[in-house]
Formats: structure tokens, C-alpha cells, sequence
């Protein structure tokens, strides 16, 4: 058998009958200063008996035998061009130029290693134990089975690697995002577009564009520990299937306009049921949609087409409004003339009354004195109907020289009647 070395030289193997019907090796290689084996078989080196040789021993027929074999448990040894040993007349081979020193460990009395021992178990006991913040819950696993769940505090357990402890945080609120990617929380905050998760096909064969933000919490931390692999991953396949159900028994007028708080709500029941089928330990915390338009193709119709049902909308809200003005304004003014109505003609039927019991009165008057009544009838009428002037009364038989009593050329508001007249 010949080694062939990296440096491309042969080295015959002596004494070594290569016609033996034994497992050949498979071949032999030095690497570096190393020699390597690769086959079926472990090799054989022509090494002498009483060679130290560190993680070796040596097995031969005889120590002189050229058929001496030393197994390497690591499956390499040195190289033997660095030991410079050579053949001796009359066969064997030398000793080595070096020598392996040797290693004397310090003597260590019972009571120190007890010592040292006793310090190291109660290092390792107090490493058992650990604190669970307000917002943690602690899941204590023995050799990967969970045995208990501790609350907030100071606690102990077993240490590693018999137990060992996770704390999940329960109140802490986590969030997945469908449809968009956050790029940078900004501000100004850039996204980006996952085209492939927000759109998605309406009830009505149209394709609308929405973007959906979860809010989950842990509710069971065992369950979210062991029952579910992935389990953002989850959530977010999980959030999108459930809003591709609710969004394909809609139209897309209700999701463009009115109907955005019904499909948060479907959602999140529909979500936190498939998460309690999956018994993933989780609540639905918030089910948020973000953007919710048609795809950027057609998204310039779309809203000419809003816009305009968005000014139907307002004509007939301000419709509806003048309405509601005008008819009880309407109304209040038909009360208020039937009002009207009512307190004229009430003062009109009190008005007659009341002259017709004046008119009784004066004729129950006159029927005692008709002279003195007639007279006094008289002087009213005149009143009445000359309010503004004055009067002056002559008696009967003062007619024939008026002209001396006129007040021709005195004031309006003066008088001269010489004892014959009264002014009124």
C-alpha cells in the first residue's frame, strides 16, 4: 500500500502484505501534518510500541512486528515526516525526538471538595430564582412539561436543566398588519403596498383594495406557548381569511361608504372564532381598517361615481332639512291665525254683547226720560264724530247774532263765549 502525501510523495508501507483478503482502507491522506482516514475501516500505522502517543495505544502481534497497528480514537495522528524516526538495522524503528511531558494534579483533601462541592450546589440552587414583572405571567417547565403558572413576584423552581422558566407578556398589546407594510413609524410615516393581501373580490364581482390593522393580547399563555407554531403568522393568514369572508357577502358601496364598522365588527367575531378553534391562547383586542378603496386602475371613476352619490346624499339631507324647518314653521303660523281667528271673534261676540246691553240700558233710560236722553245722545254723537274740533252749544233762540261770539281771530285755544257758551 503507498500514502500519498499533500506534497504529492510516496511513502511505501513496509512489511505490509497487500495480498491478504482483509477490508482494504479505503485511502489515506496527510492533511497537513495530520494524517486522515476515510472508508470503512479505522487505519494502521507503523508506529513503535513504546511511542507516547497522546489518545493512542497500540495493539501487534509482537512489538517487533512490522505488523504493529496504533488506533487513534480521535482518526488522526501526526504525520510520522515530523517525528524523524528511522528504520533500525536489523528492523524496528527508533525513538522519537520528543517526549510528552508529564501532568501532576495537586492533592485536595476530602473536607475542601465537600467544601467546594456544598458552595457549587448552593450556587446552582439559587439560580432557581427569578421574578415575573406586572405584565408577565410565569410558565414553569420540568424537563419541557409545564407544571405550574406563576403571578406576578419573586418565585423559585428547580434550576436548570431540571426546570426552567418563560415569561410571556400577557398585557402587552401586539399588532399585525394587512395589506400595507410600515416602513418607518416617521413621522412623516412611509408604507408600503402588499398588493397580494389587500385585494380582494366583493359579493357584488368588484375588487376592492383594503388595508386592515389586528390588535391581539395573549389570554392563555400556555395555550400561546405550546398549542400553536408560527403564531404571528397565524394571526395574520388567520385575520386575512376572515376579512376575505366578510368583504365577499358585501357590496362595494357598504365597504366604500357605510358599511366600514360592520365589517370591523364581523371580522373580529369571525377572527376570535377561528383563534378558539385553534385554541391559540389569544384575543382579538381591535380589528381596525385602514384604507379601504378601489384598485389604483379604476380608483379616478370610483370616486367621480362617490362624488356623485355623495352630492345626491347632501341634496337630499338639505332637502330633508328645509323640510323639517318649513313644516313647523308652517304650522305654527296656522295656529297662530287660528289663534287669532278665535280671540276676534270672541272679542267681537263680548264687543255686541256688551253694546247690546249698553243699548238696552240707554233705552230703559230713555223710556223714563226721553227729552234728557235724546239730548245727552246727542252731545256723544257729536263727540264722536267731531273729536278734534271744538263745540259750542247756543240755546234755542240765541241763533239770530252768532257772528259776536265766534272767536274769529283768537287763538284755537282760546275762548270768548260771555257767559252764553261752553267749550268742550
Amino acid at each position: 500500500m503507498v500514502i500519498t502525501d499533500a506534497a504529492g510523495s510516496d511513502h511505501a508501507l513496509r512489511g505490509i502484505d497487500a495480498t491478504r483478503k482483509k477490508p482494504p482502507l479505503a485511502s489515506l491522506r496527510l492533511t497537513g501534518r495530520l494524517v486522515s482516514w476515510r472508508g470503512a475501516e479505522r487505519p494502521r500505522s507503523l508506529w513503535p510500541c513504546n511511542m507516547p502517543l497522546l489518545g493512542c495505544f497500540s495493539a501487534s502481534r509482537g512489538c517487533d512486528s512490522p505488523e504493529r497497528i496504533a488506533w487513534c480514537g480521535g482518526g488522526s495522528i501526526m504525520a510520522w515526516d515530523d517525528l524523524n524516526f528511522r528504520k533500525r538495522p536489523g528492523g524496528g524503528f527508533g525513538q522519537p525526538p520528543f517526549r510528552l511531558p508529564s501532568i501532576q494534579l495537586p492533592q485536595v483533601s476530602p473536607q475542601l471538595l465537600g467544601a467546594i462541592v456544598g458552595v457549587m450546589a448552593v450556587i446552582w440552587l439559587a439560580s432557581g430564582s427569578y421574578t415575573v414583572g406586572p405584565d408577565q405571567r410565569g410558565i414553569v417547565l420540568r424537563f419541557g412539561e409545564h407544571v405550574a403558572t406563576t403571578d406576578p413576584g419573586f418565585h423559585w423552581h428547580w434550576p436548570y436543566p431540571l426546570e426552567t422558566v418563560l415569561r410571556p407578556k400577557v398585557t402587552e398589546v401586539q399588532r399585525i398588519e394587512i395589506g400595507f407594510r410600515t416602513i418607518d413609524a416617521g413621522p412623516p410615516a412611509r408604507y408600503a403596498d402588499v398588493a397580494s393581501e389587500s385585494l380582494m373580490l366583493t359579493g357584488d364581482e368588484n375588487i376592492i383594495d383594503i388595508d386592515l390593522v389586528v390588535q391581539y393580547r395573549i389570554a392563555d399563555p400556555v395555550k400561546y406557548l405550546f398549542s400553536v407554531r408560527h403564531l404571528s403568522d397565524t394571526v395574520k393568514s388567520a385575520s386575512e381569511a376572515a376579512l376575505r369572508e366578510v368583504i365577499g357577502r358585501r357590496h362595494i358601496d357598504e365597504a366604500l361608504t357605510v358599511g366600514k364598522l360592520e365589517i370591523q365588527e364581523e371580522t373580529k367575531a369571525l377572527l376570535q372564532s377561528i383563534l378558539n378553534t385553534y385554541e391559540a391562547g389569544l384575543q382579538v383586542v381591535a380589528v381596525q381598517l385602514q384604507e379601504v378603496q378601489p384598485p389604483r386602475q379604476v380608483i379616478d371613476a370610483f370616486k367621480d361615481v362617490a362624488s356623485a352619490r355623495e352630492d345626491k346624499v347632501r341634496f337630499i339631507n338639505e332637502a330633508e332639512g328645509y323640510r323639517s324647518a318649513i313644516i313647523p314653521e308652517v304650522r305654527g303660523k296656522v295656529e297662530m291665525i287660528l289663534r287669532e281667528a278665535e280671540a276676534y271673534r270672541e272679542e267681537k261676540i263680548r264687543r255686541a254683547q256688551g253694546e247690546t246691553q249698553r243699548f238696552l240700558q240707554v233705552l230703559a233710560e230713555y223710556q223714563q226720560a226721553k227729552d234728557i236722553t235724546r239730548k245727552r245722545l246727542l252731545l256723544e254723537t257729536l263727540e264722536e264724530v267731531l273729536p278734534q274740533m271744538d263745540k259750542i252749544i247756543l240755546e234755542e233762540g240765541a241763533w239770530t247774532n252768532v257772528l259776536p261770539i265766534l272767536p274769529l281771530g283768537k287763538h284755537e285755544n282760546q275762548s270768548d263765549l260771555d257767559g252764553i257758551g261752553e267749550k268742550r
